[in-house]
């Protein structure tokens, strides 16, 4: 991950109803109940997401060549906005064939990214008690995906027809990760614009060009 060094988090400490402590990541040996999907009874528990995304956009900021836009219209990059963003932030590399990257901060507590086109990420994408991430767990998720992106192991796809789809691809030094979703929801003007773009990059994003 280049430079970047995780900034120190103070470990957050939630107790239940009898002053137990709860221990998030490891809340069920078995399945966990129907009642825990409908249940978030720490959601602040994912408030370190927002320090680790500041820190990432000051080490973007000073290791890239990047230019950096902040304010409301920096969410119009979300292919699905969310309706509780308190803050978004926009980094767009100089070289027009490097994937963006838009970090919004919602009111949750948590960190949504957009990445290249047509894709948006959410840290945590569920945070209910059943299934049991932890900010760690999802702060290794962005930091992974952020640093995908910059180092050019990105790529996007647009399958047009009957039912048009949207694809992504991560490669990270320890394996892969892609999925495929209909694009129904999707402006078609949007579509149109992205396609050429993404066929003129067979071989994905490329990496971002440091700093002069």
């Amino acid at each position: 991950m280049s430079s970047y060094v995780r900034p120190t988090i103070e470990e957050p400490v939630f107790r239940d109803s009898d002053g137990r402590v709860i221990d998030y990541g490891n809340l069920w040996a078995d399945s966990p109940p129907e009642s825990a999907y409908s249940v978030t009874e720490h959601p602040e528990r994912y408030a370190p997401l927002h320090v680790i995304a500041d820190a990432l956009i000051e080490h973007l900021r000073d290791t890239y060549d990047v230019e950096i836009d902040e304010g409301p219209e920096a969410i119009a990059e979300l292919v699905r906005p969310h309706r509780d963003t308190t803050r978004a932030v926009r980094i767009r590399p100089s070289d027009p064939d490097c994937a963006t990257l838009t970090l919004i901060f919602t009111s949750y507590p948590g960190i949504g990214m957009h990445a290249g086109l047509l894709h948006d990420f959410y840290f945590p994408s569920c945070g209910c008690d059943a299934c049991d991430s932890t900010w760690q767990d999802e702060a290794d998720g962005l930091e992974r995906q952020v640093f995908a992106v910059v180092n050019g192991n990105y790529r996007e796809s647009v399958k047009r027809g009957l039912r048009p789809m949207v694809g992504y691809a991560f490669t990270f030094p320890d394996g892969a990760s892609s999925g495929r979703t209909g694009a129904g929801d999707i402006p078609a003007a949007r579509l149109d614009a992205a396609d050429p773009i993404l066929r003129a990059l067979p071989d994905g994003w490329a990496a971002w060009p440091p700093r002069p």
